[in-house]
């Protein structure tokens, strides 16, 4: 009977792993099967996601991201889970996205509508506006001033686009140039092959930081757009893990972990030349805080 009673046992046991296991769908499933984790990192969007003095992937969306891998650890119950990092650009993060190359993207990429037709987004994690620098020696202060210039944006970006529309809106003539990324814009820029920038304003805040003369740069007050949210990007229709990384990093957002990794970041030296941006928490990223949103509409983020 006892032996009975056993083996009953050891086969609930079973089944109630394989009915878990059949729970779990999509993007969690893959994880759970393969035991590894893959996050997109950017190499050079400072601070959220770069490549530091011996090349390893740091930067503010990383770490978040690592948050939500050792929540990936408790709930898949996989402890030794492995965490891949593979490099996107603007140009190939969404498609790496939709053919599940990378399971998360940690940069800095806006939460659009019209991104999210292709892919989805977990909880806001910062706020920006597009903008541009240029030298202070050119005189450009806003938005008409560009007209006629040469002005450089980075490949596949949201900017580009808007950029690209505020010009032909208000017929400004501005001859646009795409770059692969932040770096190639900048050092353009730098080296007066375009006029200025256009890029989120805390990037280019951080692109000043690290240059050779940072007095010599100018970053707009007139912006191209309203304060735009950047978050996680996972793939579009895998409900189950949009659920699990929002409660992942709400849970972190409304956490004290949440104001020491900001502070990490915006308002300590940071790698590999241990700039300091001072960047205070905006009362709008508090209010994304504290009410978690993937929301990608602008206006629901005015404090």
């Amino acid at each position: 009977m006892l032996k009975k009673v056993v083996n009953l046992a050891l086969l609930l046991a079973v089944a109630s792993t394989a009915v878990s296991a059949e729970e779990l769908t999509g993007t969690l499933k893959k994880i759970k099967d393969t035991g590894v984790v893959t996050i997109g990192f950017r190499d050079s969007s400072l601070p959220f996601s770069y490549l530091d003095e011996n090349q390893k992937p740091v930067g503010y969306a990383v770490d978040i991201c690592l948050k939500v891998v050792d929540e990936l650890k408790e709930k898949l119950q996989v402890p030794s889970l492995q965490t891949k990092f593979n490099p996107v650009t603007s140009a190939s993060r969404i498609p790496l996205i939709a053919n599940g190359t990378v399971d998360m993207e940690c940069g800095s990429t806006f939460n659009t509508v019209e991104r999210q037709n292709q892919v989805a987004f977990a909880n806001t994690y910062f706020l920006t506006a597009n903008r541009f620098v240029s030298k202070k020696s050119s005189n450009l202060n806003t938005i008409a001033d560009l007209a006629g210039q040469t002005v450089v944006s980075t490949s596949g970006t949201a900017n580009i686009q808007e950029l690209s529309m505020t010009n032909v809106a208000r017929k400004l003539g501005i001859k646009i140039v795409a770059a692969n990324d932040h770096a190639e814009a900048f050092l353009m820029l730098d080296t007066g092959r375009a006029s200025a920038f256009v890029m989120d304003d805390i990037l280019l805040a951080s692109l000043v930081a690290g240059s050779r003369n940072p007095s010599d740069y100018s970053i707009s007050s007139e912006a191209f757009s309203a304060p735009q949210p950047y978050a996680i990007m996972i793939r579009r229709g895998d409900q189950q893990f949009k659920g699990f990384v929002n409660e992942a990093t709400a849970k972190l957002y409304q956490s004290t972990q949440m104001q020491e990794i900001y502070n990490k970041w915006f308002n300590q030296p940071i790698p590999p030349r241990g700039l300091n941006l001072g960047v205070q928490l905006s009362p709008a990223l508090a209010k994304a805080f504290k009410t978690p949103s993937d929301s990608a509409d602008t206006a629901s983020y005015l404090p």
